[in-house]
């Protein structure tokens, strides 16, 4: 997906957000330059830097989405960070390297993760081995008399019933294969993962120590197992697990990881208005300037040390937003404004947008409802009025009260359908039409009660 069109882009995003058009666009063409950036000569590669973007716009309108939306549509390894999570060096908190690391952590997952699906037949072919090693023992593994050779037991025993011996395994493999072994119970030794819990009490996490803390206690204490009976097919899920993680080339992985990381990887940066100080002079806006300046080697280009090796941020795509209520984009640092040359303003939603949410996405809200209630045996049907109506109250809600955009379609709906849901389960099966009269007739007391909409709506 990673080589899509501009244009494909959009249509995919428009599949589950509505509007926002300058913002998809923006993304779309920032992705596609990824792409571009493959094809050029290599001492030019080098040189073009991503173009990082800001998205500015109130709460609820998409920007989330956008950059939720896009990771899934892409292989590309993708993070969301909330800049506010963040403190200058010194400060109590998150250090701003540490997204990086939840980026490479998160893609050498997925990359073992994608590996491990790869060897999953030859794992299980192993495991089915020594699942018929567990159900019929080799005769090598009876016990040896003291003072005898083992070798040379086991070669007599062996040769006796050798024939019988492969004849029996091959009846078990065609037992276990059909499901005829299901109900019974096997022995397992699986290792034991626990570890003693060391609590470290530092402002700095344990990623950020010289050496991974982590493996070298695991590495101390020796590795344990305990014995299990569980059934055939729980016990052949563990030893496939077991022998998938055995065939998995992990330096490798960590390779692919570092590389993918470095010329795909996309970090999205949410609220970063909250690191905009208005004095930034006391209280707890003293770190908020610090945090800009943290920030800005990470998105201008630099190494970071990771336990998985030194991961550069020169080319990793920065996406950012906020809401800019109290601030404003110029309020940043000048080297940081720099760094992001694309900002985008999104629209405020309103009744017509609201409409379309409710409707026309793949994952439309009423949608999702019909389908929980149909779970019950209930078919709930939207008249067009009511889904007006719905509009009309979430955008007269958002005017009168804190605008959250299409965040209050959620509250709206929860407090339209609380009696359905509450009595679904005790209901026999049928169909309920919600309509206009319906809408109202549950919402108009609240909704002209300015003070209980505030607290309700």
């Amino acid at each position: 997906m990673s080589n899509l069109k501009p244009s494909e882009i959009v249509k995919e995003l428009d599949k589950y957000i509505i509007g926002q058009n300058k913002a998809k666009r923006s993304v779309a063409v920032a992705l596609r330059n990824r792409w571009r950036r493959q094809q050029v000569s290599e001492d030019l590669r080098d040189e073009i830097a991503p173009k990082n973007i800001i998205l500015i716009g109130p709460t609820g309108v998409g920007k989330t989405e956008i950059a939720r939306r896009l990771s899934k549509l892409t292989d590309s390894p993708f993070t969301k960070v909330e800049a506010s999570k963040f403190t200058e060096v010194g400060y109590v908190g998150r250090d701003v390297e540490s997204m990086v690391r939840d980026l490479v952590e998160l893609t050498v997952t997925m990359g073992k993760a994608a590996e491990q699906e790869g060897v999953k037949d030859r794992a299980w072919r192993v495991a089915e081995e020594r699942m018929l090693d567990l159900l019929l023992p080799k005769s090598g593994s009876q016990a040896t008399p003291k003072g005898e050779d083992s070798k040379e037991i086991q070669f007599e025993l062996v040769t006796a019933g050798g024939e019988e011996q492969s004849s029996t395994r091959e009846k078990l493999r065609g037992m276990l294969r059909k499901g005829k072994l299901d109900n019974r119970y096997v022995d397992l030794d699986v290792s034991d993962r626990s570890m003693p819990v060391v609590e470290i009490f530092s402002n700095v996490g344990m990623e950020e120590m010289g050496i991974n803390f982590k493996d070298m206690l695991g590495g101390l204490f020796p590795k344990t197992t305990k014995r299990r009976k569980v059934k055939v097919p729980e016990a052949m899920e563990i030893l496939a697990q077991e022998e998938a993680q055995n065939l998995v080339d992990m330096d490798k992985v960590v390779k692919q990881a570092i590389e993918k990381v470095e010329q795909a990887g996309i970090i999205f940066l949410d609220e970063i208005d909250k690191i905009v100080g208005k004095d930034g002079t006391h209280g707890p806006d003293v770190s908020r300037e610090g945090v800009q300046r943290d920030l800005l080697p990470i998105v201008e280009g630099c190494t970071v040390t990771t336990k998985y090796g030194a991961v550069k941020t020169d080319h990793i795509l920065f996406i950012a937003s906020g809401a800019f209520h109290m601030v404003k984009p110029a309020d940043l640092i000048p080297e940081l404004q720099g760094r992001f040359p694309i900002r985008v303003e999104l629209d405020s939603l309103g009744r017509k947008e609201f409409e379309r949410i409710l409707t026309e996405p793949q994952n439309a809200l009423l949608l999702q409802y019909i389908a929980l209630l149909r779970t019950e045996g209930i078919d709930v049907v939207f008249e067009d009025d009511a889904v007006a109506s719905i509009a009309r109250i979430a955008a007269e809600v958002n005017e009168r009260t804190e605008n959250i955009g299409a965040r209050r379609l959620h509250t709206i709906m929860e407090r339209l359908l609380e009696d359905i849901l509450f009595d679904a389960p005790d209901m026999q099966a049928q169909r309920i039409v919600v309509d206009q009269n319906y809408v109202e007739a549950k919402l108009k007391d609240i909704k002209d009660d300015e003070d209980l909409s505030r607290y309700i709506l």
